[in-house]
């Protein structure tokens, strides 16, 4: 099987943005990385707020935030009437969770992909309504069609309250068929989440397709958009039903206005959004996500090489559109949460490189990024010296 070839970078991109050029920054997913003329107009943003913070506050940024949310719905292919401005797609999803009533009878379907902090906010909810959390394990060789019957098999009609899925995983760099899986659900009467955080901005996508009734993803991850940008997209039937974390001044307005306004939150952030999409735009979006994803995959290619690892060995990402790209560490390496966090923490330190080390299903996991600042002898230097250093592990 021949190495993938990388692709040729694109020229300038690397400097759109302010990133230490003496670290290889190959861990983008994590929480991505501003370009330069979006922090400059965030920064206009905010010189305005604190030039007349009254002003800024009480004369129009209501139509503001509803002007960009419109701007941001259409990027995504949602309706800008359920598409909700919020923090971080943790949020969006903490925000769905206090809003349905669960009671004690009821159950949160999830799969053991999900993101962690979605666990532990699933894990809340229940532990406060009485509610059961239930996993579903899913094999991660497992085919779209093979998750869509592991998934048809755990729902519960009547009992399964709500059905959580990933779109793209965090955990695992896997891309699940998100529309087959709500129209499953569906068919049995059961309404789904579906996190989409990395989605928007590196995938294709058209929330509306998907029919999902609650769809969350971030803007500041492979957007281009500052950190706190994120949308909550809610269908028809539920939209009068989403409440907000916190009540605020624009409670009577419904949604989505009641779960934007937060009183002195920093709305800059979102306000400034749009500018990281221009920034996309300006790079051509297709040009951008073809470039990641065939960076990603040579990277996986040349690393997994150096740590023995058969080509056929490397998990796949269930498309090939996907810009991380998981590779499993030798065994007994990152098998905890912590070991995890202290193996990512020594590879920044020893070899000045910022990737993302998991612990799933009880196994170290190395996951890479690929991005337009990235450059293909990052991940071969990469190659090269972590072998040595997990040998000292």
């Amino acid at each position: 099987m021949s190495v993938p070839q990388p692709p040729e970078p694109i020229p300038g991109a690397r400097l759109l943005f302010s990133l230490d050029p003496a670290v290889s920054h190959l861990n983008h997913g994590s929480f991505g990385a501003v370009p330069i003329s979006v922090q400059r107009a965030q920064q206009r943003l905010r010189d305005e707020m604190e030039a007349n913070p009254l002003r800024f506050f009480t004369q129009g940024l209501v139509d503001r935030v509803a002007h960009t949310r419109r701007h941001l719905a259409s990027f995504i292919g949602a309706d800008p009437d359920g598409t909700a401005l919020v923090s971080n797609a943790t949020t969006g999803v903490a925000v769905v969770l206090q809003s349905l009533g669960l009671r004690p009878d009821d159950e949160i379907l999830s799969t053991d992909h999900g993101y962690g902090a979605v666990a532990l906010s699933i894990q809340r909810e229940c532990r406060r309504t009485g509610a059961t959390s239930r996993v579903l394990p899913v094999p991660l060789a497992a085919t779209n069609e093979e998750v869509v019957q592991a998934v048809r098999d755990a729902l519960r009609p009547g009992r399964t309250r709500l059905l959580v899925i990933d779109q793209l995983t965090s955990s695992t760099a896997r891309l699940f068929p998100a529309a087959a899986i709500v129209a499953v659900a569906h068919e049995h009467g059961v309404p789904v989440l579906v996190d989409a955080a990395h989605v928007p901005g590196m995938l294709p996508t058209t929330v509306a397709s998907i029919g999902a009734d609650f769809w969350v993803g971030n803007l500041h991850k492979w957007a281009f958009a500052p950190r706190a940008s994120a949308v909550l997209v809610v269908a028809p039937q539920w939209r009068d039903r989403i409440e907000p974390l916190v009540v605020s001044w624009e409670q009577e307005a419904g949604f989505p206005d009641r779960l934007e306004w937060q009183a002195t939150q920093d709305y800059t952030a979102w306000l400034a959004a749009p500018v990281g999409v221009f920034t996309l735009r300006s790079l051509g979006v297709d040009r951008v996500r073809a470039h990641n994803a065939r960076l990603a995959a040579y990277g996986q290619r040349v690393v997994g090489d150096a740590l023995g690892v058969a080509p056929e060995l490397l998990p796949e990402p269930g498309g090939p559109e996907v810009a991380m790209r998981l590779i499993p560490l030798p065994p007994a390496l990152a098998t905890t949460i912590d070991a995890a966090r202290a193996l990512q923490q020594h590879i920044a330190e020893r070899l000045a490189t910022e990737v993302a080390v998991m612990s799933w299903n009880g196994r170290g996991w190395l996951r890479l990024c690929g991005q337009v600042y990235n450059r293909a002898d990052e991940y071969e230097r990469l190659a090269v010296r972590l072998p040595p250093l997990l040998a000292q592990r």
